[in-house]
C-alpha cells in the first residue's frame, strides 16, 4: 500500500451499481430498463415484479449505496484524502449517464470507478465497462469534452472486503442453538451464471471450467473457513453453493442450487447450515428474497435450522479498502512503487482487463430484474 493520501491523477471517485426501484410504480419500469433487448418473458416479469411487491415494491439496493457513499466519504475525510465521490446506476435513477454529465460540469477529468460487483465475470466486470463507454460515447455526441475513466481492479481477497464477512459468518454460527453449533456446515453463495459465461470469465489463459469467476469464489469460501476454523477451532464442512437462475432450463448454469443443497444436506444428517452471500456486496433484493425468503422457507419445511449472514455493506472496513485500492491505482497511474493488498492464493487482480477477458458470449446471463451485475 501507497504510504501517501495522493490520488492524482485522478479527480474523483464514481460509485457505479445496478439500481433498483424506490415505489411500486417504479417497479415495472426498472424491470423493462434491466430486461430490454433479452427477450425475457413478460410473465418471468411479472413473476419477479412479485418479489419486489413483497418488499413494498422498494429494492433495497438504492439505500444500501447511500449507506456506501456516505462510510466513503467519511473515512476519506477522516484521512484526509480529498476526492469527491458520486454515484451513478445502470439501470435506475441516478442513472449513469446523468452523473458522468454532472462530473463533467465539475470540471472532473480523471475518473476512478468503483463497482457494487467483486468478482471476474461477463456481467460482473466487461458488461460494466461497456456500460461506462456507452455512456461517455453519448456525453461526446453531445459535444461534451469527457473524462478519462478507469475501473478499479477486483476486491473479492481484499482483507477489508474478506474480514466483514468472517464476522458475519462467526455471528451467525453464534447465533445457532448450541447443540447444532459445532456440527453446522457453511454454503458459500452466489449468482448462478450460464457455464459457458462462468468458463469464459478472467484472462483468456485462466479460462477453463468454471474460469476465474468459479476460482475466486472458491478462493473466497477458503479464506473465510480457515479463518472461522482458526477463530473457534472447529472446522466446519463447506460448499460453493449458488442462487437466481432465471435462464431458459436447456441452458447449463452453475451448480447446485441453494435450496437444492439445503434439501441435500438435511438428508445427510447435517444438523443445521450457515448461509453465505459471498457473492455480493450489500443485502439486495436477491439476498432478502433468495435467502431471507425463499431459501429460509425451505429449511423451515424441512426442520433444518438456517442462519444467513451479513454481506459487506458499508462497513468501515470496506470504505477502508476502496480508499487503499483509490491510493494503489493512482500510485500505478503516477509512476509509484506500490504493493497491492490481496490474501489467497490469486493474488491481487489487474488493473487493466487484458484482451480476451470475459467476452461476451451468447446467452447473456439474464437475472430479470435482479439488483445485481448478473442481470
Amino acid at each position: 500500500m501507497p504510504d501517501e493520501l495522493d490520488a492524482t491523477p485522478y479527480d474523483a471517485l464514481l460509485l457505479l451499481s445496478f439500481g433498483g426501484p424506490e415505489g411500486p410504480d417504479e417497479v415495472v419500469p426498472f424491470l423493462e430498463n434491466v430486461t430490454r433487448g433479452r427477450g425475457i418473458p413478460k410473465e418471468r416479469l411479472k413473476e419477479v415484479g412479485q418479489h419486489y411487491f413483497l418488499f413494498g415494491g422498494i429494492s433495497p439496493i438504492n439505500d444500501q449505496n447511500r449507506a456506501l457513499l456516505d462510510a466513503l466519504r467519511k473515512d476519506f475525510a477522516d484521512h484526509g484524502l480529498d476526492l469527491p465521490v458520486y454515484w451513478g446506476n445502470r439501470n435506475w435513477a441516478p442513472y449513469l449517464t446523468d452523473t458522468l454529465r454532472e462530473m463533467i460540469a465539475d470540471g472532473r477529468r480523471r475518473v476512478l470507478v468503483l463497482a457494487t460487483s467483486a468478482y471476474a465475470s461477463y456481467s460482473g466486470c466487461r458488461q460494466y465497462r461497456e456500460n461506462l463507454a456507452d455512456s461517455l460515447a453519448t456525453l461526446e455526441a453531445e459535444g461534451l469534452e469527457v473524462p478519462k475513466v478507469d475501473k478499479l481492479r477486483h476486491y473479492f481477497n481484499h482483507p477489508g472486503f474478506l474480514e466483514p464477512m468472517i464476522d458475519g459468518v462467526l455471528e451467525s454460527l453464534a447465533d445457532l442453538p448450541e447443540d447444532v453449533r459445532d456440527g453446522a456446515h457453511l454454503a458459500f453463495s452466489t449468482h448462478s451464471i450460464p457455464t459457458a459465461a462462468a468458463d469464459s470469465s478472467g484472462p483468456a489463459e485462466d479460462h477453463g471450467d468454471g474460469g476465474a469467476y468459479v476460482a475466486e469464489h472458491l478462493d473466497v469460501a477458503r479464506l473465510i473457513a480457515d479463518a472461522v476454523r482458526e477463530r473457534t477451532g472447529i472446522d466446519h464442512p463447506w460448499q460453493l453453493v449458488y442462487q437466481s437462475r432465471s435462464g431458459a432450463p436447456h441452458i447449463p448454469w452453475l451448480e447446485p442450487d441453494i435450496c437444492d443443497h439445503l434439501e441435500e444436506r438435511h438428508k445427510a444428517g447435517v444438523p443445521a447450515v450457515v448461509m453465505a452471500p459471498i457473492g455480493f456486496v450489500s443485502d439486495h433484493m436477491e439476498v432478502l428474497y433468495d435467502l431471507d425468503t425463499e431459501a429460509t422457507a425451505r429449511a423451515e419445511e424441512l426442520g433444518l435450522p438456517v442462519r444467513r449472514s451479513a454481506t459487506v455493506g458499508a462497513d468501515p472496513r470496506f470504505a477502508a479498502a476502496v480508499r487503499e485500492l483509490v491510493l494503489e491505482r493512482a500510485a500505478v497511474e503516477s509512476g509509484r512503487q506500490v504493493t497491492p493488498c490481496a490474501l489467497g492464493a490469486l493474488g491481487a487482480g489487474h488493473n487493466v482487463c487484458p484482451v480476451g477477458c470475459c467476452p461476451a458470449r451468447a446467452p447473456r446471463p439474464a437475472a430479470a430484474g435482479a439488483d445485481s451485475p448478473y442481470a
